[in-house]
């Protein structure tokens, strides 16, 4: 069978739907790479799902997904934007998304890493107070059993007159930290709320001042996850780290190259792209653990254009076609979305999402996904 798709021109184009593709589960842990996916929250599907409502969590698909992340052999980035740290999703309903799911990773042997920021300050704070903010949401992701990801903290951006500022916060984290963290640059294109962190817009700049507290307590750092959108950078920067130090790319565009590396050089993995195509990354890592780098790049390069096509500007809603192909492919029981973030994507824009997902065989059920796709095009008065 076939349907048609809007694009964005207009005009409907005919889509067959592929045969599903089998992506098999590791039989142990991945050796070859580091990699976390940054999973996504479900919300209750009549639950007040508005700009401005809190989030109102279904606990039962939201924990269910990083099950299924976990079953293939990734781990999860808990708590990230990703989750919509900051868009819908607060701290308090994040800490408590820490806690459960750092609970069904204990029950499974899953890996998990968690968001500790800034982001239950209000008004205008000082420096003082966003660091003690980030001691408070730490405090909590330790102690549910998480290791810690500092995040970029739009409170220490708005606060922050300096390079030495950024130095003098993340320094005292690091020196409290009882284990290693992940360290998280995240750039403008994400959150323009960000701009000019590290103390200054010039990239080459703010690379020194991240390396300078990395290479102050290189043993409290266990990686750097870096979300610039900027593969040459990136190398660059993962060539300067201290021994030991993990570069997590970030690069939802670059990150089939970054990740196989070559010449023995590679990043590990810290990736919002991984929430949606969990089981074809699985797979390319595990032909890496067979020394297999062409079959790696072979699939990571499947899911290429849909990664780019996911996180095209405005960037920042790429959250919404994570949620959208986790409903065609039945993890949620509705397309919502916490903060009514469910509207950030026009309709051929998730139209587009299904025949990519399609075409790299991430379609768990096609012909149930193309009901699915059928029912949302009939609802947005696409007719033919």
């Amino acid at each position: 069978m076939s349907l048609f798709l809007p694009r964005p021109d207009g005009r409907l184009v005919a889509h067959t739907t592929g045969s599903p593709r089998e992506w098999p589960k590791p039989a142990g842990p991945l050796r070859s790479r580091s990699a976390f996916a940054a999973a996504h929250v479900v919300p209750r599907v009549l639950g007040e799902n508005v700009p401005g409502a809190p989030a109102d969590i279904d606990w039962d698909a939201t924990l269910s997904y990083r099950h299924r992340i976990w079953s293939y052999g990734l781990g999860v980035a808990e708590a990230m934007d990703t989750a919509q740290r900051g868009m819908g999703v607060g701290w308090r309903e994040a800490a408590e998304l820490v806690r459960r799911s750092a609970a069904e990773a204990r029950s499974v042997g899953g890996v998990i890493a968690a968001g500790a920021g800034t982001d239950h300050l209000t008004g205008t704070p000082t420096l003082p107070e966003v660091l003690a903010a980030y001691r408070e949401q730490a405090e909590v992701v330790a102690g549910a059993g998480a290791r810690v990801i500092l995040m970029a903290s739009r409170a220490l951006a708005a606060v922050a007159r300096s390079p030495e500022d950024y130095a003098r916060v993340y320094g005292s984290l690091l020196d409290e930290a009882d284990d290693p963290v992940i360290l998280h640059w995240l750039g403008p294109m994400f959150d323009p709320a960000l701009r000019g962190y590290w103390g200054t817009d010039d990239v080459p700049a703010a690379t020194k001042t991240v390396l300078e507290i990395i290479r102050a307590r290189p043993e409290k750092v266990d990686g750097v996850k870096v979300s610039l959108l900027d593969a040459d950078h990136e190398i660059a920067l993962r060539r300067e780290l201290p021994e030991g130090v993990r570069l997590y790319t970030g690069d939802d565009f670059n990150y089939p190259d970054l990740i196989v590396g070559s010449r023995g050089e590679f990043s590990d993995a810290l990736l919002g792209i991984f929430a949606a195509v969990h089981p074809a990354a699985s797979a390319a890592i595990q032909a890496l653990d067979r020394d297999d780098p062409a079959t790696a790049q072979s699939i990571l390069d499947s899911t290429r254009e849909l990664g780019r096509h996911i996180f095209e500007a405005p960037t920042s809603h790429y959250k919404t076609g994570i949620a959208f192909l986790s409903w065609l492919n039945g993890h949620q029981p509705g397309f919502t979305m916490a903060g009514g973030l469910h509207a950030g994507r026009s309709v051929p824009h998730l139209a587009e999402v299904f025949r990519l997902a399609d075409r790299a065989g991430l379609l768990v059920d096609p012909q149930a996904a193309e009901e699915r796709m059928r029912g949302f095009l009939a609802v947005s008065g696409v007719q033919r």
